[in-house]
């Protein structure tokens, strides 16, 4: 049996270079983002001063209002990136694939596993939950989408379980947004060998057809591992 894949080992300053392409990528497109930085930097340090100054504290203290700030910048940090990343992946095609490809857990993500020209797709999602289907553009032609993905999976996943969601704004859509969170809630009726079994046997049903070329999101995240750095990957 194959050996779990060990995750890949990053350095100190290839961390930190990451965490600056998040910082970056937050800082322009969220105004509030800055504010909150200084703000949470400043209270803390701030605060040990003051009491410093008074003699209430001794200087040994500082540090541990230097580690406050540090941990108020990290929190705001991973808050407003996320809060970033999905305003800038609203509306983009793909998104929702792209976001699962970047949660926890073992989530196996094949995206447009059907699409069309118009960019309407809908991505295959294999997990503790069971099989999800998650489309993405028109609901009318979407619906179609996934009612003949439901009938060509029904067939070969067993008893697992199969959701669906239609990712939008609308009444009766899931709101990009709450994705993970909706995701992550929802229960766990599949073991970990079974969801390899299933993996296998959906790639073994049928070819995939490819992601329409240029559908993915260009700028809807940093760069490649940025994200992985805020969750200590």
């Amino acid at each position: 049996m194959a050996k779990a894949q060990e995750p890949e080992k990053v350095g100190f300053f290839t961390r930190l270079k990451q965490i600056g392409m998040v910082f970056s990528f937050t800082a322009k497109r969220d105004k509030a983002f800055l504010p909150l930085v200084i703000t949470v930097i400043a209270v803390p340090l701030i605060a040990v001063g003051v009491l410093f100054g008074i003699g209430v504290l001794s200087w040994i203290w500082l540090p541990m209002g230097i580690l406050l700030a540090l941990l108020g910048t990290v929190i705001v940090l991973n808050l407003r990136s996320q809060k970033a990343m999905m305003k800038e992946a609203e509306g983009q095609p793909g998104a929702a694939a792209s976001i699962i490809e970047n949660m926890r857990g073992d989530w196996r993500v094949t995206p447009a596993v059907a699409s069309t020209t118009q960019f309407d797709m809908v991505h295959l999602v294999i997990g503790r939950p069971g099989v999800i289907l998650l489309g993405e553009g028109n609901p009318s032609r979407v619906k179609g989408l996934i009612n003949q993905e439901r009938r060509r999976l029904v067939k070969v996943i067993g008893n697992a379980e199969l959701r669906d969601f239609m990712i939008g704004n609308e009444e009766g859509q899931l709101p990009l947004a709450k994705l993970r969170s909706t995701l992550i809630r929802l229960p766990r009726t599949v073991t970990g060998k079974d969801v390899n079994a299933l993996d296998k046997r959906l790639k073994a049903l049928s070819a995939r057809p490819q992601m329409p070329r240029g559908a993915m999101p260009k700028n809807m995240k940093p760069p490649k591992g940025a994200f992985k750095a805020m969750r200590g990957r």
